[in-house]
C-alpha cells in the first residue's frame, strides 16, 4: 500500500513538473541582423531584446556579418528551432530572397527591418523613409556648402534598398551635376 501511494505521489510530481516546464517554455522569435558592427543595428538588437523580454518571448539573435551566405546559413539554423516569427535585416535586398522563401515554406512569418527584400513573402516591413532621409542630408549639405560646391557622396552597402533609396533622395536634392 505504501509503495502504491509513493508511486502515485512520484507520478503526480513528475506530471506537475512536466506541465510546469511546458508552461514556462517561451515561444521564440528570431532576429537576423546584417551586422552587429554598426551602432544602429546594435540598438535595433537591444530594442528587440527589451520588447521580447517585456512580452515574454525568447529572442535569438544572429549576426550575418554583412555576408549573404552567412545570412542564409543563419536562417537555415533557425528553422530547426521553429521560431514563431523571423525578423530580418537583409544584407542584400536580392540575396535575402532564398532565406525568406525558406521561412515561408516553414510557415514562419517574416518581417523585414530597415532594408526591403526583392523576393519572398514578407508580412510587414519596418523602416524609415530612406529617400526622405537622403534628401534631408542633401538639403543640409547644400545649405551649408552653398550652390557652387562640389560634393562627394559616400554610398552605403551596395545592393541594399536603404543605400539605393538614400542615394536617390540625395541626388534629388543636390542634382546629379553637383555630386
Amino acid at each position: 500500500m505504501k509503495m502504491k501511494k509513493l508511486a502515485t505521489l512520484v507520478s503526480a510530481i513528475a506530471l506537475t513538473a512536466t506541465l510546469s516546464a511546458n508552461a514556462l517554455a517561451k515561444d521564440t522569435i528570431a532576429l537576423v541582423v546584417s551586422t552587429l558592427n554598426n551602432p544602429f543595428f546594435v540598438s535595433m538588437k537591444e530594442g528587440a531584446q527589451l520588447e521580447a523580454n517585456k512580452l515574454g518571448y525568447n529572442l535569438v539573435v544572429l549576426d550575418s556579418q554583412n555576408n549573404p551566405a552567412k545570412e542564409l546559413a543563419n536562417v537555415q539554423d533557425l528553422m530547426v528551432q521553429n521560431p514563431k516569427l523571423l525578423l530580418i535585416n537583409p544584407t542584400d535586398s536580392d540575396a535575402v530572397g532564398n532565406a525568406i522563401k525558406m521561412a515561408n515554406q516553414a510557415k514562419i512569418p517574416v518581417i523585414t527591418l530597415d532594408r526591403m527584400a526583392a523576393k519572398g513573402e514578407v508580412v510587414s516591413h519596418i523602416a524609415s523613409d530612406n529617400r526622405v532621409g537622403g534628401k534631408m542630408a542633401g538639403d543640409f549639405i547644400a545649405q551649408k556648402a552653398g550652390a557652387d560646391a562640389k560634393v562627394i557622396q559616400l554610398e552605403g552597402i551596395a545592393g541594399t534598398s536603404a543605400a539605393r533609396e538614400r542615394g536617390e533622395g540625395f541626388q534629388q536634392s543636390l542634382g546629379a551635376e553637383q555630386v
